[in-house]
């Protein structure tokens, strides 16, 4: 058995006493109150990191929260590794509904329940005890580690593009292994191999220069909540294909050998009805549920007002109406080019007699997809087939994780999904909890993967 395998084995009882350590910070980077909170995390993962044998530590500050950075580059001729992950988290709200206080971690039928256990400071946590345990049963480590560990993933990462950017040379790398991502269930593994993009727009339409009486303005002034619907309604036929002009140009289609890959993974219908109380699925006709979540776009109207919102009735005719879009996009879709789409789509098509707006939201997120046969996916899939005893399913994700798109833009390089969170964690909601069979068997995977890599 390699060296590392009695360290990791010997060590547990003081990492899993670390972890509960990092779980109490509250790190929650969308509330300013816990700025604060954040700098603490990056401090404690910092120091973290020189305790596991890293002596090349900063925290680096951006125009919100920081980074906190390591190296170890004696390996020399081996390739470089960068393990990303992040120690901010979600708000706890609604706080009535966890059963434990969200950041007094509560650990019962192994599982620790806390704010942030499973996304992402458990998953976060495991690469740097497996690099711990390399460098002190062997003195090093079979490939040379550079580590990236943010604190603002939770609010789309806003000044991290800006900082890969600035500083390409110090963040170059052969590989990024993602500690923020999971695996299908305590006994499939996966390989992730798409994420979708997003950007957000705010539709507006005005009609007049104030609300008016129904009875004396009704049949004279348009409506403009019945123009923004029908406007909204031009955007997308009745079996779910977008209609804006240009939409899906740039969109990759789906080879043979992709739509067989997820014919491969298991979609309950029954399962989603039950789940969501809903009749059926629906989206993009001539596509499977799971190849319209991982590798179709969508445009979706996530809010929508104008006129009287109170109890009863006021016979009134609205000036204006709004309504918010955003849209999840695939490889190569571009977040600009498609927010362009959608305003010159609602300039073609609003009606007479209102005036309308498009103006862009702050929420964009690029497309990232990697070859599934990339030698990162290969190694990884060579270790998870090894610990699972099957072969990992090649997924992809109908959400997003930005850094992704910023490393392969800014940097040329791939990022490798390794994380050990499964999708029942309740991550974002109440009493999240990360397993700690998962924390133990992340370890141990790791280990293996960076020794797999240095052939």
């Amino acid at each position: 058995m390699p060296a590392w395998t009695s360290y990791l084995e010997t060590s547990q009882d003081r990492f899993h006493t670390e972890l509960l350590d990092f779980l109490r910070i509250p790190s929650v980077s969308s509330l300013p109150e816990h700025s604060g909170d954040v700098q603490q995390a990056a401090a404690w993962v910092a120091a973290r990191l020189r305790s596991a044998g890293i002596e090349t530590v900063e925290i680096l500050p951006t125009a919100g929260h920081p980074v906190v950075y390591g190296e170890w580059l004696g390996a020399p001729g081996k390739p470089i590794v960068m393990i990303y992950g992040h120690f901010d988290v979600q708000p706890v709200d609604p706080i009535e509904l966890w059963t434990h206080p969200p950041f007094a971690p509560h650990v019962k039928d192994g599982r620790v329940y806390a704010r942030g256990a499973s996304d992402d400071k458990g998953n976060m946590l495991v690469p740097i005890l497996a690099v711990e345990a390399l460098l002190q049963s062997t003195g090093a480590l079979p490939v040379n580690i550079k580590f990236f560990f943010e604190g603002q993933e939770e609010i789309g990462s806003p000044q991290i593009e800006e900082l890969v950017a600035t500083h390409k040379e110090k963040f170059a790398c052969d590989l990024v292994l993602s500690a923020d991502g999971g695996q299908w269930s305590e006994t499939q593994p996966e390989t992730l191999v798409s994420l979708r993009g997003g950007c957000a727009v705010q539709v507006d339409v005005v009609a007049a220069n104030r609300d008016m009486h129904s009875g004396l303005y009704g049949g004279v002034v348009h409506n403009p909540i019945h123009a923004l619907t029908a406007i909204l309604s031009s955007m997308r036929s009745a079996d779910g294909v977008i209609q804006v002009a240009g939409f899906y140009d740039e969109v990759v289609p789906l080879t043979a050998e992709d739509r067989a890959a997820i014919a491969r993974v298991p979609f309950e219908a029954a399962k989603l009805s039950d789940d969501l109380a809903v009749t059926a699925d629906f989206g993009e006709a001539g596509y499977t549920p799971l190849e319209r979540n991982w590798r179709r776009p969508t445009l979706e109207v996530n809010g929508i007002w104008g006129g009287f919102q109170g109890e009863g009735i006021k016979t009134v005719l609205p000036a204006q109406a709004h309504a918010k879009i955003t849209c999840r996009l695939v490889a190569n879709q571009d977040p600009d080019t498609i927010a362009r789409l959608i305003a010159e789509h609602v300039a073609h098509n609003t009606p007479p007699g209102v005036r309308a707006s498009v103006s862009r939201i702050p929420f964009v997120a690029y497309p990232y997809m990697m070859p599934a046969d990339h030698p990162g996916n290969v190694a990884a899939r060579a270790v998870l087939s090894e610990m699972y005893g099957c072969e990992p399913y090649i997924v992809g994700s109908g959400g997003s994780i930005p850094v992704c798109s910023t490393f392969l833009r800014h940097l040329g390089v791939y990022t490798t999904n390794f994380g050990f969170a499964i999708s029942d964690e309740n991550f974002h909601a109440p009493d999240e909890f990360y397993r700690l069979s998962s924390f133990v068997k992340g370890q141990h995977a790791y280990c293996k993967l960076l020794e797999r890599l240095a052939l």
